[in-house]
């Protein structure tokens, strides 16, 4: 009955927030451009499919990738865990925190439908230039890098600021030199990362972690590893990019020198 419920109140959160999209949409194609709706009965049960999806995806947030991020954050501070006597840690005491938060960052990256989606049309749109599985790896190792800083943050009380003004100062020298084909292409990539999949986890391992380390607050130290998750990327897609021209240059002088 609990779950029931959950759902029932879970779909009429969903239709009261798809209702002003659906308003819009048909608002300005029957209003502004006068024309009907092609195919209304396929139309009418795809936003079907978006309200039965939405619910069933808040209700999987809430019933489980929440508390999975949580308890996994509560089970690798543990004291027995981490073998530590005492109120008194180290930041080095916490390496298996960073490991899950790389592992996280990487594995959520992977699976984001955002970013699967953008790999796929920026493959197709520079006639395989970029490769869709090396854009979808360099984004993931850029958000599992952000997240193992972010979750180092979280544990030595740092404040979030240093960590994100030295990284667009990074993130502007790189677009200085990176190539124009990807400077596009990479800030596009932090914000795909902030998605479906990864938000919800990352979210609820930045709580669960400022609210088991002794000294944070859930409010001012558990936020803040989304903005990793952003910034990374686009440094690792950036640093990709110059690296592969890097590469390029490279075989074709040695090709130049073989021929002479």
């Amino acid at each position: 009955m609990e779950l029931l419920r959950t759902l029932l109140y879970t779909g009429l959160s969903t239709i009261t927030d798809v209702l002003p999209i659906a308003a819009i949409v048909f608002g300005f194609q029957l209003l502004v451009l006068r024309t009907g709706i092609k195919n209304l009965k396929s139309v009418l049960i795809g936003f079907l499919y978006v309200l039965a999806g939405l619910t069933l995806f808040m209700v999987g947030l809430q019933e489980a990738l929440f508390p999975i991020g949580r308890t996994m954050a509560h089970q690798l501070t543990d004291p027995d865990f981490m073998e530590v006597t005492g109120a008194i840690r180290d930041w080095h005491d916490y390496l298996w925190i960073y490991l899950f938060a790389a592992a996280i960052g990487f594995s959520t990256t992977i699976a984001e439908p955002a970013l699967i989606a953008v790999a796929i049309k920026a493959q197709q749109v520079s006639a395989g230039a970029i490769r869709m599985w090396g854009l979808r790896i360099a984004v993931a190792i850029g958000v599992a890098i952000g997240i193992a800083l972010g979750a180092f943050r979280i544990v030595t009380g740092t404040p979030l600021h240093w960590y994100i003004l030295a990284g667009y100062i990074v993130v502007v020298i790189q677009t200085w030199f990176a190539p124009r084909l990807i400077i596009a292409l990479a800030y596009d990539s932090g914000g795909v990362t902030t998605s479906t999949v990864t938000v919800p986890l990352v979210a609820a391992l930045g709580l669960g972690l400022a609210s088991t380390i002794p000294g944070r607050s859930p409010l001012l130290d558990g936020f803040g590893l989304i903005a990793f998750a952003s910034l990374f990327p686009i440094m690792s897609v950036m640093a990709y990019a110059q690296l592969g021209t890097w590469w390029v240059r490279r075989q074709q002088q040695s090709s130049t020198d073989f021929t002479d």
